[in-house]
């Protein structure tokens, strides 16, 4: 009897250790999962004192990516983040027009100008300095590279004020998340299977709140079909069916 408690004590312990193996990596997926919250609290941490006015999801070069619009006194911020390891990939803020006010005295020159831009970009390269006109107002908008950084800047044509500022990491584009869409060419045929024949007038790919989806539209006499087919199952999603004469 003692051997048979002793055993399962043991069976007990052995339960619980393979039970604490299992469950730590999914404990450890979790923390490292990114979520809306967790993006959030990244960009306010980014923008102290911002307030989140806008958050959405999208594709870029077949990343996805989150986008954040926030509003900090005067200026509007615009946040981008990496979905996978949520990592800052782009980062932008300008102050909206009905706050500038034209200014007096002369225009400063485009050298001072560029003096400014290498002060908001230490060590960059200045790569354009172009003088505009923008709601009557004269700026320079700046362009500007350091290292894997694109930058974007604009300053007041007479006060020197900085209006608006940007920088893009340079991302390359993910070609794994097109290696198993069905193209262009298959969803057309699958299209023009569901609608009997007709002529194909568009087909373009498109991300529709994280799904992959081929537009199609055929036209087939006095008919007008919309189709949208899955870009990796080639299911058809919608199906829509208008007269011409519409």
């Amino acid at each position: 009897m003692k051997r048979l408690k002793k055993a399962a004590a043991m069976c007990l312990a052995v339960c619980l250790v393979l039970t604490g193996i299992l469950s730590f990596p999914e404990l450890a997926f979790a923390k490292k999962a990114v979520t809306d919250r967790k993006i959030e609290k990244l960009a306010k941490k980014q923008v102290k004192g911002g307030t989140i006015v806008e958050l959405d999801k999208d594709y870029e070069k077949g990343i996805l990516i989150y986008e954040l619009q926030m509003v900090k006194g005067k200026k509007e911020y615009e946040l981008k983040y990496r979905a996978s390891d949520a990592k800052l990939i782009s980062y932008g803020w300008e102050i909206p027009s009905y706050y500038i006010k034209p200014g007096k005295g002369k225009i400063i020159s485009m050298n001072k100008c560029r003096k400014l831009a290498k002060k908001q970009v230490s060590n960059g390269k200045i790569t354009s300095v172009v003088k505009k006109y923008s709601d009557g107002i004269v700026v320079y908008k700046v362009k500007a590279q350091k290292g894997n950084k694109k930058y974007k800047l604009e300053f007041h044509g007479r006060t020197g004020k900085l209006l608006e500022f940007e920088w893009d990491l340079t991302l390359k584009r993910n070609n794994n998340s097109y290696k198993d869409y069905i193209g262009h060419e298959r969803a057309k045929q699958i299209a023009l299977k569901r609608t009997g024949g007709g002529h194909v007038v568009k087909a373009e790919f498109e991300m529709e709140d994280g799904v992959p989806v081929y537009e199609v539209e055929i036209i087939k006499e006095e008919l007008e079909y919309d189709i949208k087919v899955h870009a990796l199952t080639g299911k058809i999603l919608e199906f829509d069916v208008d007269s011409i004469y519409d």
